[in-house]
């Protein structure tokens, strides 16, 4: 009998860690009225330590919006993240609002120990046009309902097509819009002398083969070629079509257009054999007007200067991809990382009755409701700044010309918030960073050039090169990766067809294509699909 009472112990405690039972904490207001808000956080610097005792944003935060925010760094290694957190959903114990991984998410999701959280981006408007557009929501979208706040953690859409309106103007040319508007202009550009010299030594189109996960196949500097066709990068992730481009009817068609170009000796013939490097400094070297480029590459001081010494009158913009036949047009694809908060679901609709709010009003709130004010606050100005740099005039000043946090100008240079002994007041500087010119003006700085005396700026050029169209592919990089051999036949073969070893022919690509489905590439596909699918990817 005793052993019996034992098992039945022991089988209770098992059920109760698998299935957590959603029974209402006890929420109420602390004796001078406020109410705590817990946070688990993925610290801006680990090796920093948490913000101190009498840290000022906890008292702007507990007198300005009632909350007594009480705050824990979580490991600084995912699967020890993980670890914490399920341990903590297997005990109904998790924090009002923490960081999680893509991983855990789906675990938690299946558990249903999250809170759905579509209504919290009409409470908090300022923070949402910030860090939650339609992309953002939709990566943590399952089944129709949003159960993550998630922010852009990485710069993207960052490059675009560059062309030398310098060439365009000597030519007396039109900047091109259309697939067959630029291959004209190639044509200029590599047999009218575009440059003066007297040599036929330029040439319309630079690339170089630039392979990525989602850019197979020729690579990431002949996307905006097949984006004019709708089938820019290795996947598309539309409900309507999803699968692997190269399947498609149309990318056969972009073959057929990029073959034209090769074949008319329009592209600088190194694009087989060009490195990263050895693209970029032909392009600073005069030897082709169209490429793609990024920003940073194209437009920052040390790397703009040698094409500034060379062509001291050259000038390069930025333009629209090529527009293809049937109207499409993409610079390429891009995926994005998330930084993704999440509430629990057993915290969010705690109420409070008749709580008295920092104004003197009287008020039911739930915690959800608490937890949209703090957040909102954090993507103010005050919250924005404060958590982001410090306190101003103490941290940082903003400086006059750009508006941007510098340390120039404060009394005691030790006290700038980039100094490793500060960098404990900003440990939650990711819960408000996104990508702001605030952030960017220190990186991407506009100066004067040494010879031409342009005012150039890579943040305007990265500006620009986002407001152009592009493919989002947001989540391909969870996507399952093909096998060795497969993938080498694939790339192979795509050059083989380009360079002329292979006849581009409908009927030779029909076999090539038949050959690559057969030895795996069909089985690639639908695991792809089948992971969209999964992941709610689907566009």
């Amino acid at each position: 009998m005793k052993n019996f009472f034992k098992n039945l112990a022991l089988i209770a405690l098992v059920l109760t860690v698998a299935s957590p039972v959603f029974a209402a904490k006890k929420w109420k207001a602390n004796k001078d009225g406020t109410v705590d808000i817990e946070l688990w956080y993925g610290a801006a610097v680990t090796e920093a330590g948490p913000p101190p005792a009498d840290w000022v944003a906890y008292k702007i935060i507990k007198e300005k919006l009632g909350i007594n925010l009480v705050i824990t760094a979580l490991p600084s290694n995912e699967s020890d993240q993980d670890t914490k957190i399920n341990a903590a959903g297997a005990a109904n114990s998790l924090p009002d609002l923490f960081m999680v991984s893509d991983n855990c998410f789906q675990i938690l999701t299946k558990q249903k120990l999250l809170a759905p959280v579509d209504d919290m981006f009409a409470m908090m408007p300022n923070r949402t046009a910030k860090l939650y557009d339609k992309d953002a929501r939709k990566h943590s979208t399952v089944n129709g309902v949003c159960y993550g706040l998630d922010q852009p953690g990485t710069i993207v859409r960052n490059e675009g097509i560059l062309i030398r309106k310098d060439w365009l103007d000597k030519l007396g040319l039109k900047v091109p819009k259309t697939t067959d508007e630029f291959f004209e202009v190639m044509k200029a550009f590599t047999f009218k002398d575009p440059d003066g010299n007297g040599k036929n030594d330029t040439y319309g189109l630079g690339a170089y083969i630039e392979l990525k996960p989602m850019c197979e196949g020729l690579g990431a500097r002949f996307d905006p070629w097949f984006g004019a066709f709708g089938v820019a990068g290795t996947w598309s992730m539309s409900k309507d079509g999803a699968g692997l481009n190269i399947n498609k009817p149309e990318y056969y068609d972009a073959l057929e257009f990029l073959k034209k170009i090769i074949d008319a000796k329009v592209i600088d013939p190194n694009w087989t054999a060009y490195k990263k490097d050895d693209y970029r400094a032909s392009w600073k070297q005069g030897k082709f007007g169209i490429f793609r480029e990024q920003n940073a590459a194209a437009f920052a001081e040390s790397n703009y200067a040698p094409f500034d010494q060379n062509f001291p009158k050259g000038d390069l913009i930025i333009v629209d991809p090529p527009v293809g036949p049937k109207g499409k047009s993409a610079a390429g694809v891009y995926d994005q990382a998330y930084r993704r908060y999440c509430v629990a679901k057993s915290n969010a609709d705690q109420t409070i009755k008749n709580w008295k709010d920092v104004d003197g009003t009287k008020k039911t709130i739930t915690k959800k409701q608490m937890i949209a004010r703090l957040l909102e606050w954090m993507s103010s100005d005050e919250g924005y700044y404060l958590l982001g740099y410090g306190v101003e005039g103490v941290n940082y000043v903003l400086d006059p010309k750009t508006g941007a946090p510098t340390k120039d100008g404060i009394p005691d240079k030790n006290l700038a918030f980039s100094k490793p002994k500060m960098q404990p007041l900003t440990q939650l500087r990711n819960m408000v960073y996104y990508n702001s010119d605030a952030e960017l003006i220190s990186r991407y700085p506009t100066y004067t050039t040494a010879v031409s005396k342009k005012q150039l700026s890579s943040l305007k050029a990265l500006r620009e090169m986002q407001s152009k169209p592009w493919t989002p592919v947001i989540g391909a990089s969870l996507l399952p990766l093909p096998d060795a051999d497969l993938q080498r036949f694939y790339e192979q073969g795509v050059v083989e067809f380009m360079t002329g070893k292979r006849q581009l022919t409908k009927a030779n690509w029909d076999a090539w294509l038949a050959e690559f489905n057969n030895m795996g590439g069909k089985a690639w596909e639908q695991a792809g699909i089948a992971k969209m699918k999964e992941m709610n990817l689907l566009y």
